[in-house]
């Protein structure tokens, strides 16, 4: 082979060499290099010929782009030129291979046709591999139907490699129905399945959502004499628990525990997330500590799902703690983070913790849709914050995302916020809103706007909501019906009419029983049995919610005898349990979750049983007397019931304060309490 050279080799100075007949070509390192360089170890070193007339200035044919190195074949760098021309040209049958059968349609003929062609000679069991990885990635309908040809045409020492090959390829395109179909297929061809075997049909069975399926062929595991490795155990822990097998899960778990296996994050967070859907909240605390403890880093997924369960669990404060050491851990949030904490924070009413988080999310500029949006509403009505409930719903309204726009529980929540407030004027703005909107107002709506109107004292307007009610054609339920009870606890007694007859229209038998209540010519005792008989058919719910707002009625029409009447009934029927609890050192009356009404009932048969055992000599008093009101706001009214307690106790001129180191607790000693209790007439005590 004749060459003729672009420049002078060093090689060309040297004698000839022994040559053998081998050739090799390689591209030349630099980059910049117009060229391409032909080396041969076959032909002797060229001469220089004198250049051809047509020739460059640099002794270059103008037509030509190549030049030529003849490479001693005796040495070490023939050898490795030869090897990676060898390698290249092999990867580059390979490529064609699987470009052919990427290709080509999901027929048998046409895929046998493709590698038939490609592989002239018998492909090695490397070759396959290959082949399957690359192609079928691309084509996974194809895989099978190349197993197939490569199993009855390549050298293959072990057929269940290339079937695991195919196996992981249809578990990342998720082909659950065909990965079952080549399974029979495998056990058809004889085909002993391995561990890798089952940790890929397992986990291909979890990714397609069939826990079940990943269960029962980790069952089927000792048939074939295969013991699972600990990807198996972390696939199958999941999917335990993800099938409802807590308990499977969890014996799992603890046998890692026992025989020290490496513990790793999929493991933990399923077992993190099976405690807390059965409600072991501590449970879940343990294994996240654990995990720490034995090395375990915890990733993004561990973080948010102990995110989730402290914020099922109630424990806003540990989910800070979880959060500031995500943090501190560099672990990058993502939007089911932000949801997490929206979600812990709203429902314990942390408000300027969830709203610190919102406003992250909208400075990141992060989805936000209507469900988080009605969460952080749903809190600022419960706990007053009317400016940022204005800014959140001004913000979904301004939305371009369809998502986010208000729905009907949206407009129910600010209608619930302005309620609380007693501001009519946005409540009514809200709802000409809502209808505005295309929708109708719903029994919550109704009901937070009789709330509004009898707070305002329009007894007018509460009956006019009623009638809509009805023009609506909707069915007032029991929370309605305590929410009548409640606005009738605070109407003046000449329109307290009006309110009766809208709770006997919604509620018969507890219409009646307010006439009685409101009937001073009616004894507490047929008041009392009737009462009995409306709370022993009324929902658990609504039991302590209609005792208190009638309660509140009897205080409010001065009618004591009735509440005492009401009280021994609910405490016969179980609603008010553990009031009073006594020990050695100190007697306490529990007011917390009651109404004013109620909690001032109570204190009466309190103090009146007080007076009693003072008076028969019998059993003294202890050193220390308490009453605990709570300190948080109470439900049936605007302040909180410590507040307005304290006011009736300095009515009453009686001996409690309240105690500086716990708070929503008046503590009194046995020696005021005598003395006040004797320095009171009988009938400003005992009911009559």
């Amino acid at each position: 082979m004749a060459s003729l050279p672009l420049c002078r080799s060093p090689s060309s100075l040297l004698p000839s060499w022994p040559h053998r007949p081998v050739s090799a070509s390689f591209h030349p390192k630099s980059p910049s290099s117009p060229v391409a360089a032909h080396v041969s170890v076959q032909d002797p070193p060229p001469q220089d010929p004198a250049p051809p007339a047509d020739s460059g200035p640099n002794g270059t044919s103008p037509g030509s782009n190549t030049r030529y190195l003849w490479v001693n074949p005796n040495s070490p760098r023939a050898a490795g030129v030869v090897r990676a021309r060898a390698g290249s040209g092999r990867r580059s049958r390979l490529a064609s291979a699987a470009a052919a059968l990427g290709a080509c349609e999901p027929d048998e003929a046409a895929v046998a046709a493709a590698l038939e062609a490609a592989f002239p000679e018998p492909p090695s069991e490397q070759d396959a591999v290959i082949v399957l990885n690359t192609a079928a990635a691309a084509r996974p309908e194809t895989a099978a139907l190349a197993l197939r040809w490569f199993l009855a045409n390549a050298g293959v020492r072990r057929k269940v490699i290339l079937y695991n090959v195919v196996l992981k390829l249809l578990r990342k395109k998720r082909r659950w129905s065909e990965t079952d179909a080549l399974w029979g297929e495998m056990l058809r061809d004889g085909v002993q399945p391995d561990n890798a075997t089952f940790s890929t049909v397992i986990s291909c069975a979890r990714a397609c959502g069939l826990p079940s399926k990943a269960v029962e062929w980790f069952e089927k595991m000792p048939e074939f004499g295969c013991s699972p490795d600990m990807l198996t155990y972390s696939a199958v822990i999941d999917a335990y628990g993800r099938a409802g097998n807590a308990e499977a899960a969890l014996r799992l778990y603890d046998r890692a525990r026992a025989e020290k296996w490496q513990l790793d994050p999929v493991i933990c967070s399923t077992v993190i997330k099976i405690h807390s859907t059965t409600g072991n909240f501590d449970g879940a605390l343990n294994v996240f500590e654990e995990m720490k403890a034995a090395g375990v880093k915890p990733n993004l997924v561990v973080y948010n799902t102990m995110l989730d369960a402290m914020g099922r669990a109630m424990r806003p404060w540990v989910v800070k703690t979880i959060h500031r050491e995500m943090v501190d851990q560099q672990v990058q949030p993502s939007k089911a983070t932000y949801s997490c904490l929206l979600h812990a924070y709203t429902r314990a009413r942390y408000g300027e913790d969830a709203m610190a988080v919102y406003r992250l999310m909208k400075d990141e500029a992060m989805d936000i849709d209507v469900v988080h949006y009605n969460m952080l509403l749903s809190m600022c009505a419960d706990i007053g914050y009317v400016d940022d409930a204005e800014e959140i719903f001004r913000d979904m309204k301004a939305s371009m995302d369809s998502r986010s726009k208000p729905d009907s529980w949206s407009y129910s929540s600010m209608v619930t916020l302005y309620s609380s407030t007693a501001n009519v004027l946005g409540a009514e703005g809200i709802l000409n809103e809502m209808v505005g909107a295309g929708f109708k107002p719903n029994i919550f709506v109704l009901t937070s706007l009789i709330r509004c109107y009898g707070k305002a004292g329009r007894t007018d307007d509460v009956v006019r909501s009623f009638d809509m009610l009805e023009e609506l054609g909707i069915s007032p339920d029991d929370r309605f019906c305590g929410c009548l009870l409640s606005v009738a606890g605070n109407t003046p007694a000449e329109e307290l009419g009006k309110v009766i007859n809208c709770i006997e229209r919604s509620n018969a038998q507890l219409g009646a029983v307010v006439k009685l209540l409101v009937d001073r010519s009616a004894s507490s005792e047929s008041f009392r049995e009737a009462a009995s008989e409306l709370l022993s058919n009324a929902r658990g719910v609504v039991k302590m919610p209609y005792c208190n707002c009638l309660m509140d009625l009897c205080v409010n029409l001065n009618q004591m005898e009735k509440a005492c009447a009401l009280l021994d009934a609910a405490q016969q029927l179980g609603i008010y349990a553990n009031i009073q609890t006594r020990t050695q050192t100190q007697w306490s009356l529990h007011l917390r979750g009651l109404s004013v009404g109620a909690a001032r009932t109570t204190l009466h048969v309190w103090m009146n049983d007080l007076y009693t055992a003072l008076q028969n000599g019998g059993e003294g008093l202890p050193p220390l007397l308490g009453i605990h009101t709570g300190q948080g706001k109470n439900t049936y009214s605007d302040r909180g019931l410590a507040a307005m307690f304290e006011a009736h106790l300095k009515e009453l001129d009686a001996p409690f304060h309240e105690a500086p180191d716990k708070a929503g607790w008046f503590l009194t000693t046995s020696v005021a309490a005598k003395h006040w209790l004797e320095t009171k007439k009988a009938s400003e005590l005992v009911a009559v």
